[in-house]
């Protein structure tokens, strides 16, 4: 055990700290964090219009339906303004978290990274048509703008919310720091237009960052108009199918998915806040994977993904990273130590939101050998049990975003769309990890017994 502890703390802790200092990674967690409430807002609308339209349409109650039309069409925009255009908000959030991790103008360099997503994506939206058009309508449409073809139309506008969603985030991050990388520099280098002191520090602070933002955007629209000339393709559409579409099905993986439960909980257990280290990851993959399922659960199509973002929170990390509500229910129960229990006690409240920092610094689980093992082991045996699971088909994938303080159980009963089965496989896997966690609550009463003695 500690030589195994050793090996930790002298190969992978040291990777784990220069991973969670690295800026772009720092300002690639903080976008996504900023974009919550507008991943909170179409979630609920979502799960709103399922509840009102969708499940009662299916049951027959025309009536019930017709009469929550005002509704329905209440979330429906507020659906249409949040997940669909997910991308807009994920490019200026990422300009401006990484702007101010450098310590220049975030506003502009949101700008920046905003207007350099909108160079990499597919202007053009087509349609495929089951039979040919009349005339009237191919003349109709053609003088609208529109390119017919023999059994498509095609219409150029950047604006279709297919292109502006979550399928446009690698593009935003690309693009956005392709563009950011020039904007940071020339501000660094103090290439800017420098006014008096005389003049309102609103204005001076747009003219300081005219040099850098102009330099940023012509830099982009030179890189994608080579691209496009050379490849044929555009950027966009290029990267989702090359890299971003193989990642996400790469996340779908069970080794993908163990491994990164396994980093969380090591980065943890010594004191590094392995979900934010990792976010990176989770949510660029697994993150994009749950909003393209919130938004096929909205428009009515099929679930592209079965494991995404949610499903570690509500399978695994109840209670906090390590599902650690269940050791605290193990010491109430059975643990003989005063120390513990009075730390259990404390840390039941903040748990049951899934805040376990008072446990973990607390009891504590941070380099306290007793727990490393089943603080590792307890959350890959409920992943692999909550995956295969999920990928059988036994439970609804997770579809909507909840609030990580939701309380355990009660998360994947909503996140699945109310699926029981979730809550049912949620506790099952709670019961599970308080097996595996107990042997050690009463191991650790019988060394502070001996201690005594």
């Amino acid at each position: 055990m500690e030589i195994m502890m050793n090996w930790l703390e002298k190969y992978v802790v040291p990777v784990a700290a220069k991973i969670g200092s690295i800026r772009w990674l720092v300002a690639l967690r903080d976008a996504f964090i900023a974009t919550m409430p507008i991943t909170m807002a179409g979630s609920l609308a979502t799960l709103f219009n399922a509840i009102l339209g969708t499940y009662p349409a299916q049951w027959g109650w025309t009536g019930f339906v017709n009469a929550v039309q005002p509704f329905i069409a209440v979330n429906g925009t507020i659906g249409t303004a949040s997940l669909s255009i997910f991308g807009v908000f994920f490019a200026a959030m990422w300009g401006y978290h990484l702007s101010t991790q450098y310590d220049v103008d975030g506003v502009a360099g949101a700008l920046v990274s905003l207007a350099a997503f909108f160079m990499g994506i597919n202007g053009a939206t087509s349609v495929t048509l089951n039979e040919g058009l009349s005339k009237a309508a191919t003349k109709l449409l053609t003088d609208a703008g529109v390119v017919v073809g023999d059994k498509s139309i095609t219409i150029n506008s950047a604006f279709s919310t297919g292109n502006l969603g979550s399928t446009s985030l690698f593009t935003a991050m690309l693009f956005g720091a392709l563009a950011l990388v020039v904007y940071i520099w020339l501000m660094k280098k103090d290439i800017t237009i420098k006014m008096p002191d005389t003049v309102p520090p609103a204005v001076a602070k747009a003219f300081t960052s005219l040099i850098p933002g102009i330099a940023a955007l012509y830099v982009v629209s030179i890189v994608n108009y080579l691209f496009t000339s050379l490849t044929g393709h555009v950027f966009g559409d290029w990267l989702s199918a090359t890299i971003q579409a193989p990642l996400l099905h790469a996340g779908q993986g069970a080794g993908m998915v163990i491994l990164v439960t396994l980093l969380v909980q090591v980065f943890w257990f010594f004191g590094i806040h392995g979900p934010n280290v990792l976010a990176p990851i989770l949510e660029s993959i697994w993150g994009t994977s749950q909003i393209q399922n919130i938004q096929a659960l909205a428009d009515g199509n099929p679930l592209p993904f079965q494991w995404v973002r949610g499903s570690f929170d509500a399978y695994v990390w109840y209670g906090g990273s390590g599902g650690t509500i269940v050791l605290l229910i193990a010491i109430l129960l059975f643990s003989k130590r005063a120390d513990e229990k009075t730390v259990a006690k404390l840390a039941l409240a903040p748990g049951l939101f899934n805040i376990n920092e008072p446990v973990m610094f607390g009891l504590p689980i941070v380099l306290n050998a007793i727990y490393f093992i089943p603080f590792l082991v307890a959350p890959v045996v409920n992943v692999t049990i909550a995956y295969f699971v999920t990928m059988a088909g036994w439970v609804n994938p997770v579809q909507i975003a909840v609030p990580w303080i939701t309380p355990p159980v009660l998360n994947a009963l909503m996140a699945t769309n109310f699926d029981f089965r979730a809550a049912l496989l949620a506790l099952f896997n709670m019961v599970v990890a308080f097996v595996i966690w107990l042997p050690f609550v009463m191991a650790s009463s019988r060394m502070q017994d001996k201690l005594e003695a």
